[in-house]
Parts: C-alpha cells; structure tokens; sequence
C-alpha cells in the first residue's frame, strides 16, 4: 500500500497547490505522511457526514472540494462541528486533503466535469489561465451543443443529469431562445458575467447567481441564465477526479480502493414553490 505522502504527491501533481488563489485553503489539513492509504473517500464538503462515511467504508484519506477552514481558526475544540470533524478524522487515523481553486482551474478540472456532466463539448477555457502556454487550463469552459436546442431544454438537461437538490434549475430569459454555445463554471459564477459577455455565448450555467448581476445581465443582452446549487454543480468532479486517482493507482501499482461519496451535502434540504393568492 502507498503511504499518504505518496497519493497525497500524486494528487499535487494532479492539481498544484501553487496554482490556488491566494485567499484559498487548499493542501493536506491532517494525516500522518508515513500512514498507509487503501481506500479513498470524494466528496465535495468535509462535513461530519463525510467523515462518518468515511470511517464506515474503512477510508483512510477523504479528499474535498471545499477546505475545511477557509478562513482560518483559533480552535479545534470537539464541541464546534469542524472541531469535531478533525477530532474524528485524527481519531481514527483519517487524513483529510483539500483541492479547491486549484481542481477549478486544472485540466481536467470542475468545470470540465461539469460540462461532461451535461454532455458539451468543450472549446476553452472562459477565463484562460495566462501561464498555460497550451491554453486549456484556466476559470470555467467555453462549451457546444451537439445540436441546438431551446434554453428551456438545456435546462431541462441539467436537471436531468446534475444530482437532484432542493433548489433543481432555474432558469432566466427566453425558454423559446436557441441554445448552440454555453459558458459553463462549477461553483459560484456571477464574478465571470464579464467574460461570459465577451465569450458570446448563447447561454451560462453556474450557481449562486444573486438577484442584481443577474437582472443585470438579462437586461443587457438575451443572455439565458442556468441557475444549479453550488453542490450540484460541483459534485461530477468527484467522480472525475476519483477517476484520475484510480488511473493513478493502477499505473503506480497501489490497488487503491477510491470511492465517491452520494451523500447531498448541499444545504439546502427543501423546496416549496411560492404564490400569494391574487
């Protein structure tokens, strides 16, 4: 079996830390280098779920999405529910490693599973990664359609094959408005309406779109707005990136056993339609 030093090199080099932005926490949170990995858990949030499904499978490293501290701490104590999650992980000898802003940028990287999710075929990146001399790696995909079709079958498609959620799709513009391109990016995408204007696409699919930027950019121009939750949007690279570790082990001869994690960790639980009576 491969030490965690070991998975957790290969897993660097298959998103560099270096490559982060610099708010981001991403790395190894805790674990013990010389402690010997054969199972790996993925999920997108280190949660008190993820690690009670972690010590169920036997998994000794779980990798994340989301850091567990992302701004820092002056506490561990068990009776705060990150404390916890790191008093169980350490407990039972469970590393927790974190690859953020770093798997969103890689190549393969979020949004290109995403955009695998959702059957597009991917042109480039949205906002290109300047030391990229190939040009592939970088924030968000630049995507086509097989074949066109109207925005509210697009995004009758991404409810179709993203996990279900509480929040589903939403959609803004015109439903009857064809759909040939789309700017896709997992995650939080209202900062990149910028790039997605110059991108000239058809359509954008991302998630936490809040009220003002989003008017705003149905008002500028018949841009079609796809609104997933956060979760949802991100959870494909876990099958992606468990897919890259599994062809890891296999070349390297470790016989990791690699899982993803189908618990929905998004926080939202329930959805009811609202409707005053007229």
């Amino acid at each position: 079996m491969p030490r965690l030093s070991e998975v957790i090199a290969a897993l660097d080099a298959l998103w560099p830390p270096g490559r982060a932005e610099g708010w981001d926490a991403v790395g190894t949170v805790c674990g013990d280098p010389d402690a010997e990995i054969d199972r790996v858990l993925f999920a997108v949030d280190p949660v008190r779920e993820i690690a009670d499904e972690a010590l169920e499978l036997g998994a000794r490293l779980i990798v994340t999405h989301h850091p567990l501290y992302l701004r820092g701490t002056t506490t561990v104590a068990a009776d705060t529910f990150k404390g916890k999650v790191v008093h169980t992980l350490i407990k039972h000898d469970i590393a927790l490693h974190v690859a953020h802003t770093n798997a969103d940028t890689a190549d393969p990287g979020v949004s290109d599973a995403l955009a695998g999710a959702l059957d597009l075929r991917v042109t480039g990146p949205l906002v290109p990664d300047p030391t990229d001399p190939a040009g592939r790696r970088g924030l968000g995909r630049i995507c086509e359609l097989d074949h066109p079709e109207t925005l509210a079958a697009f995004a009758a498609r991404a409810a179709a094959r993203l996990p279900a959620t509480a929040q589903g799709i939403r959609l803004a513009g015109d439903p009857e408005a064809l759909v040939r391109t789309v700017a896709v990016s997992g995650g939080s995408g209202d900062s990149l309406f910028d790039a997605v204007r110059a991108a000239g696409v058809d359509a954008f699919l991302t998630a936490d779109l809040r009220h003002h930027p989003a008017s705003e950019a149905v008002q500028h121009s018949p841009l079609g707005l796809v609104d997933a939750a956060h979760w949802a949007t991100e959870w494909p690279w876990c099958e992606q990136a468990a897919a890259q570790l599994d062809a890891l082990s296999d070349r390297h001869g470790w016989d990791l056993r690699v899982h993803v994690s189908k618990q929905v960790t998004d926080p939202w639980t329930t959805h009811h339609p609202s409707g005053a009576p007229n």
